[in-house]
């Protein structure tokens, strides 16, 4: 009898040549505008919520649903990526995710009820998985090996700005059309991506081989990942470990983790190729991506967030402070793949970091008389870090990965990421209402009366004509202002201390340094 062959590998892949001309460039538009209709869609319904809530009849509570359904389907078929794509061919399954997504955003828009809604958004999250991580595979196989460098900056460009995107685009069309029309956005977007990309693929189709379900696996990741997503998602609202409900979710998810964790390593056809994690290249990259990513990410939340709340922005106006992060990104992203083919990619990263730290430091003087020009500075330097940090970190992590495990690596890195962003919102946002609390007892601590700054306050409000009451109503939220502000400050510099220790995290990947590309030319071979 005939020796098992390695866990999940297909049969020798099908080698095609990189696209040529006008090929090349309609099918990089095609593939960037999928990710980034992707992308965008998951940040997109935020500023929609308390709109969408009034008019299905629900309260905004329960309207966060239409957030939490989305990312909990998402998180769970991110990894199943690899296997689907042995399973059915990567054309195919990107082709099939794009025109079920389409669908599903058309659903979406025409849900007549809150329910269906989220059962939609279910379903769009679900189809979404795969596309994100095989748009980078089908990306890297229609460019040569030396510019493999530049397919990953142009895929890395629509990933990284459509976050940003996202709540401008959601809050403009909320206040000037109706909110339905935050997913129809998605149907000629989308029909048109996928009939480009068909024309241009569909005879680059790779290796199918028919696999065992591991219905065991599924099971195990669908219960620890759906329970980890919701218990992020709804933590902060329930508060935490005081909430029965989140003690149960946190149980499933260690019991539910542990038992995936053994099934998948000794399982002969899993689910989720974790021995990929015994890649030193692949773990570390993915790891520091991941950490790196949420860090930035509770960040992007977090300061649109003390804008509109503390500071009296509207959504609109925040999303005009936190948009200009997008071009120096936009500029500087191609020049970073360009970089990749003379450089090593761990020290464009390291300096990257230094950029975020750099950031951070300068939100870190921010206070509540900081103007818009001040607010907007350390946004558009952000560009640059952004810029240098995701295709070199990419390239990282995929350059010691054999040919036919590059959809299953892109796929369970870009799970690491999402996991990471839902951390560090969570993580970032509790943190700011603990140390928010926090300033706000040390400061009613000297806002009392016999205090010269509390007395001549008070003073003052009395003589306007407020009441006892009144003025110390005033006086409590002047003080929240401050608390918030101050905490907000908190975070950002801890960010920077952040960033400075990756600096040294990256350096524990290997030197994939080769003559076309580095790392990023072995990922690209591996796609072709």
């Amino acid at each position: 009898m005939p020796a098992e062959p390695p866990v999940g590998r297909p049969p020798a892949p099908k080698v095609y040549p990189p696209l040529e001309g006008g090929k090349r460039i309609l099918g990089a538009i095609a593939l960037s505008t999928a990710v980034f209709m992707n992308v965008l869609d998951t940040s997109i319904a935020n500023v929609s919520i308390p709109t969408i809530s009034g008019n299905l009849g629900v309260s905004t509570s329960q309207g966060t649903w239409v957030i939490t359904s989305f990312a909990v389907a998402n998180a769970i078929t991110v990894p199943l990526t690899g296997w689907l794509t042995q399973r059915f061919g990567q054309v195919r399954l990107f082709l099939l995710s794009t025109l079920l997504f389409v669908l599903a955003s058309w659903l979406c828009g025409f849900s007549p009820t809150f329910g269906a809604l989220v059962a939609f958004r279910v379903l769009q999250g679900a189809v979404a998985g795969p596309m994100i991580p095989l748009s980078q595979t089908l990306m890297l196989g229609s460019f040569p090996k030396e510019k493999s460098g530049m397919a990953l900056a142009i895929w890395a460009m629509t990933t990284l700005v459509a976050p940003v995107a996202g709540p401008l685009l959601g809050g403009w069309i909320s206040d000037n059309y109706t909110w339905p029309w935050i997913f129809y956005i998605n149907v000629p977007v989308g029909l048109i991506a996928a009939w480009i990309s068909w024309s241009i693929y569909k005879d680059r189709e790779s290796v199918t081989h028919k696999l065992p379900i591991d219905k065991i696996g599924l099971a195990l990741l669908v219960v620890w990942v759906g329970s980890l997503q919701i218990m992020l998602d709804k933590g902060k609202e329930l508060g935490w470990f005081g909430s029965s409900t989140i003690v149960v979710l946190a149980i499933l998810v260690v019991i539910a983790f542990v038992f995936f964790i053994i099934w998948e390593l000794t399982d002969n056809h899993p689910v989720v190729d974790l021995r990929l994690f015994k890649v030193r290249n692949f773990t570390v990259g993915a790891a520091t991506l991941a950490v790196a990513y949420g860090v930035f990410f509770g960040t992007v939340v977090l300061l649109p967030l003390w804008l509109q709340t503390y500071m009296g922005y509207t959504a609109t106006y925040a999303g005009v402070v936190t948009a200009p992060v997008g071009i120096l990104a936009i500029i500087l992203t191609p020049v970073v793949g360009k970089l990749l083919t003379r450089f090593d990619p761990r020290a464009i990263v390291t300096v990257s970091f230094l950029i975020f730290a750099t950031v951070s430091w300068m939100r870190a003087g921010f206070n509540t008389e900081t103007d818009v020009g001040t607010l907007m500075i350390p946004t558009i330097i952000q560009g640059a870090a952004m810029a240098g940090f995701f295709v070199p970190l990419t390239s990282i992590t995929l350059s010691q990965i054999e040919p036919w495990r590059i959809p299953a690596a892109a796929g369970l890195s870009n799970f690491a990421r999402l996991l990471a962003g839902g951390f560090g919102t969570s993580i970032i946002t509790t943190l700011w209402d603990n140390r928010a609390t926090l300033h706000h007892a040390r400061l009613t601590e000297i806002a009392k009366p016999g205090q010269p700054a509390f007395d001549h306050t008070m003073g003052v409000l009395k003589h306007d004509g407020f009441s006892q009451g009144q003025s110390l109503g005033i006086l409590n939220n002047i003080i929240n202002v401050q608390a918030f502000t101050m905490s907000a400050v908190d975070l950002f510099f801890g960010s920077a201390i952040i960033f400075l220790l990756l600096t040294g995290m990256v350096w524990f990947s290997k030197n994939r340094k080769q003559s076309q590309g580095g790392g990023a030319a072995e990922a690209a071979a591996g796609a072709h």
